[in-house]
């Protein structure tokens, strides 16, 4: 098979980048009108929005091949409609998005971007001895979306003998529940009882601002709310009022809606809150893994294989 056309937008590391060009012939937004026709696939991370109007601009593409698990923004019924297969890569950022949820519950909790800032500020003198933190060793934590990712952010609270309450659209079977001694109960219980609340679910018109004024008021005052899901299941408005209310203690966010806030936005002036650019599979190990398998759905598509793994 000659080298086929991929089209992508989305710069990536120097390692997973040489992969592409060594499998294809990339094709970069300023050359897309010289090879346009010959395009047979799509390398898409959280952009380009695959959307009618992008799929006419490419009458030979056979595959999306997006480079994550979550896919809001391909349009996948028009990309099936069209014939067109659409690849994601899941299992393989689990444990990394799960050690970034743990990194952001443990720096909200022991409030260690704020205790970097005291300790290097040319005017501290001295520390409060009354400056203190969250206990997360035997503490309650709450998972909504128990998959793959809700699933090793469980095994990684047992670690810490913490008790794990979990919430999922359909309640996980009972040996899994057993492996990381997580017990299933509704929404609201999770809520009013865990001093820790982690959101791994995904990005859908169903779960759009699920996490909103209710829910904020509903969790136990001083509880610490952690986002590694999307940015759109969080009303922020809310957010923002619980934090700056004094109801929940910090967030700890790897996602936003939009990504990057506004520069004024006031989620970015609240010191309880802590902030990453979506870099919840950002490990080069776990990305040039991600990479290989858009290559892989990429070759499958092309041959008429089944996909590694597709979106349904």
């Amino acid at each position: 098979m000659a080298k086929p056309y991929v089209y992508q937008e989305t710069t990536l590391h120097n390692e997973q980048q040489a992969l592409l060009d060594k499998a294809f012939n990339v094709v970069w937004p300023a050359t897309l009108e010289e090879h346009r026709e010959k395009i047979s696939a799509v390398v898409v991370a959280k952009y380009p929005k695959i959307n009618a109007e992008f799929l006419d601009s490419l009458p030979a593409l056979k595959v999306v091949a997006n480079h994550g698990v979550g896919y809001n923004h391909i349009d996948v019924e028009v990309c099936q409609s069209r014939g067109i297969k659409v690849g994601i890569t899941p299992g393989v950022l689990s444990d990394t998005t799960a050690d970034m949820a743990f990194a952001l519950l443990l720096a909200s909790a022991r409030r260690v971007v704020e205790g970097n800032e005291i300790s290097k500020h040319p005017l501290t003198k001295g520390f409060d001895s009354n400056w203190f933190g969250y206990q997360v060793s035997s503490a309650t934590i709450g998972i909504i979306g128990m998959g793959r990712i809700g699933f090793e952010i469980a095994k990684r609270s047992r670690g810490f003998d913490m008790k794990v309450l979990y919430h999922n659209r359909s309640r996980r079977p009972k040996d899994v529940e057993e492996a990381v001694q997580a017990t299933y109960v509704p929404l609201g219980d999770l809520l009013k009882h865990s001093d820790y609340v982690v959101s791994v679910v995904p990005g859908s018109k169903e779960n759009n601002k699920m996490f909103g004024k209710a829910e904020f008021a509903t969790m136990k005052r001083n509880a610490i709310f952690i986002n590694v899901s999307r940015g759109s299941v969080v009303d922020q408005e809310a957010l923002v009022e619980s934090l700056s209310s004094g109801h929940l203690a910090a967030a700890g966010l790897d996602v936003t809606d939009p990504e990057p806030l506004p520069r004024e936005h006031p989620l970015l002036s609240l010191k309880n809150v802590i902030i990453t650019p979506h870099t919840g599979s950002a490990t080069v190990h776990t990305r040039k893994k991600m990479i290989q398998m858009c290559i892989d759905n990429i070759f499958a598509a092309l041959s008429g294989e089944p996909l590694v793994n597709e979106a349904k």
